[in-house]
């Protein structure tokens, strides 16, 4: 399946709040430094989803807050 998740970084938290079907507002606590954001993003959506982290793949946005993200269940 394929979601829309736009990243907050720098966040307080780590927190993924379900916008609509498809579509996730994601904070996290990484700096979008050094591909740090993107990594931390597969991780908290892994946690999420209840899958690895090998599952979890970004599609498009990878510069941008807004990412186009595969989720292989």
């Amino acid at each position: 399946m394929r979601i829309y998740a736009k990243v907050i970084p720098k966040s307080a938290k780590n927190e993924v709040i379900k916008i609509s079907e498809g579509e996730y507002k994601v904070r996290i606590n990484a700096v979008p430094e050094k591909n740090k954001a993107n990594q931390k993003l597969v991780e908290v959506l892994a946690e999420y989803f209840g899958i690895s982290k090998s599952r979890v793949d970004i599609v498009a946005g990878k510069t941008a807050r807004t990412k186009i993200v595969e989720i292989n269940t």
